[in-house]
């Protein structure tokens, strides 16, 4: 009995030990999801957001038992919709990314962590739809920044070490069309998977 009873405890022990270890390694991944975005700042009232996708690549290493640095690069679609009046024509800002946040982050219990820290934005497209498309509108396009640099936060729950789920929310401190106060402000949902 007394022998059966040790080993189960060495047992447990042996795979505590383990399952820590294999949390503690170096990892890589990819995410993707959905991207809720619009824009913020003077003279936006309230633009329609747009919906779109992000998907990319991420890596983890841990620095102790409860914080990790996660590099990132991924695309992401962005943009917001503004104006929709006769006087003022609806105009569509479709502008799309490589994001390169660098995290920080905190695994308050087993699986469950809080991360943030800067991301770094560098547009790589941009579309602007008229509607109507005769309007006769002058924006220039090349008046959107190349960079825009963000605070990232979010909160994120592994299954297992390799599947995640999570959900965070970035905001450009820098202006994304020139001379106006305009900043990139994006709520994304999604899932990943570590190997």
């Amino acid at each position: 009995m007394m022998k059966g009873f040790i080993s189960i405890l060495l047992i447990l022990a042996t795979t505590s030990m383990s399952a820590q270890a294999w949390s503690n390694e170096f990892q890589l991944g990819f995410r993707g999801g959905l991207n809720f975005s619009t824009v913020t700042g003077d003279g936006y009232d309230s633009p329609d957001g747009r919906t779109s996708f992000y998907a990319g690549l991420l890596a983890e290493a841990p620095l102790t038992e409860r914080l990790s640095l996660q590099p990132e690069v991924f695309y992401a679609r962005q943009g917001f919709d503004i104006g929709g009046t006769p006087s003022d024509p609806a105009v569509e800002f479709q502008l799309d990314y490589i994001q390169v946040p660098v995290l920080l982050k905190l695994y308050l219990i087993d699986g469950l962590n809080v991360h943030a820290g800067p991301q770094f934005g560098f547009k790589v497209n941009e579309s602007l739809d008229f509607s109507p498309a005769s309007a006769g509108n002058t924006i220039d396009v090349d008046a959107i920044q190349t960079l825009d640099v963000q605070l990232s936060v979010g909160a994120e729950y592994k299954v297992l070490q390799t599947f995640f789920v999570q959900a965070r929310y970035a905001y450009g401190f820098s202006e994304i069309i020139e001379d106006a106060d305009a900043h990139n402000a994006v709520l994304s949902l999604g899932v990943g998977f570590m190997f």
